[in-house]
This record gives structure tokens, sequence and C-alpha cells, in this order.
């Protein structure tokens, strides 16, 4: 069970590194673009326990409450291939009373070409009515030790991938 130690340092990103696979490659030898939520998915919840402590599972049942997608807007800017080592890497941008947004990710190995970004933006619920409810307890301790807290109302998607772009060429230089 998560409990916040405010002691603690709670990195803002995480990083997970992935081959794609051949069975989930479109006939191009493309990633096919629905399985990039899997990809994006998969490596936050692999990172996630291991980063924080956290067990998705242990928050819903001690809290009767989960988040719930709203709404997702994503980028593609260049493919990833069959056989390819990429680097997917996530973080909460910016969080609010009852919701949060999620950015993933992912480059080359190397980790200097951007090949997609995805926003994911959440709705806490309670689990019974399905209502929102308020982030509180050790929920909003973790949301306030992990956000980057980006304004998020004066940047796009498009903005964002921009950005990500000149820091991953500055990255590289």
């Amino acid at each position: 069970m998560f409990e916040f130690n405010p002691e603690k340092h709670y990195p803002k990103e995480t990083e997970s590194r992935m081959v794609i696979r051949f069975q989930d490659c479109d006939p191009l030898q493309h990633l096919n673009n629905a399985k990039y939520f899997d990809y994006f998915f998969n490596a936050r919840e692999d990172q996630v326990p291991k980063l924080y402590g956290v067990e998705m599972y242990d928050m819903i049942q001690k809290y009767n409450a989960a988040w719930v997608v709203f709404n997702h807007n994503i980028s593609y800017v260049r493919p990833a291939r069959v056989g390819e080592w990429v680097r997917i890497k996530s973080r909460l941008l910016w969080y609010n009373h009852d919701t949060v947004l999620l950015e993933y990710y992912m480059t080359d190995d190397s980790g200097r070409e951007l090949k997609t970004v995805l926003w994911t933006t959440m709705r806490y619920v309670t689990i019974k009515e399905g209502v929102s409810t308020d982030h509180q307890g050790a929920i909003l301790d973790f949301l306030k030790a992990t956000s980057e807290n980006l304004d998020v109302t004066s940047i796009s998607i498009a903005q964002r991938v921009k950005s990500l772009k000149n820091k991953l060429k500055e990255f590289g230089n």
C-alpha cells in the first residue's frame, strides 16, 4: 500500500526501454497506431510501482475511487519500426481537484528522435456511483510530489511536440 513519505524524492518522469514487436506492426513494419497506447500504458504500469511504491489496485481499494480516461490526444511524429528499441517516458503534466493529465512520449533508443506524444486526461471517480470526486489524502500528496504542474491551458500538444523535439536535439549535442 502506498504511503506518502515527505522525505522521499519522487521522480517526475518514468522511463522504460522496449522493443517493437512484429505482431504489433502493420504491413509496412510500422507500429500499428492503436498499439502505441498499449506500449505507453504498459510502460507506465511497470514503472509506477518501481519508482513510487504505488500499486493502483491498492489505491483503488483504499479510496474506492479510480481515474477513468475521458480524452486522448496523440501526435504521431516518426514511425516506430519492427525490431526497433525505443524509450518510453511518462509524466504527470498537470492535475486539479478531480482531473489529471498524463503525458507519454516515445523516442528512439538514443533518446534523440521523437516518435510519438500522447496526452491522456482522466477524471477521478467513485467506484460505486461513477461520479467525480476530489483527490484527497495520500492521493493528493502523491500528485503534488510527482506533477510537473505545467500550465496546460497555455500550450497545445503541437507546441509540446515542438518543445520536446528541441529538448531532445539539445540532449543530443
